[in-house]
């Protein structure tokens, strides 16, 4: 009994465990600010409009786990060629990912099947020696009023980032969340949007105004609510009552009288 309990004492400093402890040592040390994440919606019209993410990951990532990165990576643009969307590679470790929608509805369907998608990087089992980023869970609504010329839309955005970090097999986590990921979130309108205190549990991040965009610093290991409100020109509205007035002008000179409606 002695013996068996001395050889159990002795596998927990087995060289497995020593390269763990020392990935940890280096990933805390070196792997600050590793991965650099921004999404933004970009409105042109009522029936117009992108999704927009540039995903930049930092050199000491990239260089310290080359194939999970460049895995992870690959995600995103089989995530984005099964929307119908396109990639644009700025470098080995940097992409841009596109998304055009044609509505609303459109926009909410693809922005939460993409960000809450499966895939092989976050559900597949983790090990020791391969770290890899846990996923990211997010939801977005969207609400629309018609008021005729106008539409004025509500956009409410929830981001868990409380799992985000670099994990082992047996669920410490390696890397914080605060070390790890620097994530913006964009909203450019034709006419701005005005941001509102979100009326869902969470946590409001930081904003910023530029120019008709706002853009909010989302916090790593927080429950992130966003919430703005912004109008958009009815461009058919307006076309339809452009169309009845040259109508009428010409009826006017031809007959010298308003038509009658």
């Amino acid at each position: 009994m002695t013996f068996h309990s001395s050889r159990r004492r002795r596998s927990r400093f087995s060289p497995s465990r020593w390269l763990l402890l020392a990935f940890i040592a280096i990933a805390a040390l070196f792997l600050s600010g590793c991965v650099r994440y921004d999404v933004g919606i970009n409105f042109a019209s009522q029936h117009r409009g992108e999704i927009v993410q540039h995903i930049k990951l930092g050199e000491q990532l990239a260089t310290f786990n080359r194939l999970e990165a460049q895995k992870w990576l690959d995600t995103f643009e089989d995530r984005a060629h099964k929307l119908q969307g396109r990639t644009k590679h700025l470098g080995d470790r940097e992409i841009v990912v596109t998304l055009p929608f044609a509505n609303g509805e459109e926009l909410v369907e693809k922005f939460n099947e993409f960000f809450n998608g499966e895939s092989e990087i976050t559900t597949r089992p983790v090990k020791e020696s391969d770290p890899s980023l846990l996923q990211v869970q997010s939801q977005i609504q969207l609400e629309q009023s018609n008021w005729l010329l106008f539409e004025r839309d509500r956009l409410m955005l929830t981001v868990d980032l409380r799992g985000l970090g670099v994990v082992s097999e047996q669920g410490p986590l390696i890397v914080s969340p605060e070390s790890l990921v620097n994530l913006e979130f964009a909203l450019n309108t034709p006419w701005g949007a005005r941001n509102v205190v979100p009326g869902v549990a969470g946590t409001p991040p930081a904003v910023a105004f530029e120019g008709t965009q706002l853009v909010w610093q989302l916090e790593p290991g927080e429950i992130n609510s966003v919430e703005a409100v912004f109008w958009l020109p009815s461009y058919l509205a307006w076309g339809a009552i452009a169309i009845a007035l040259f109508v009428s002008l010409g009826y006017f000179l031809k007959y010298k009288r308003i038509p009658l409606m």
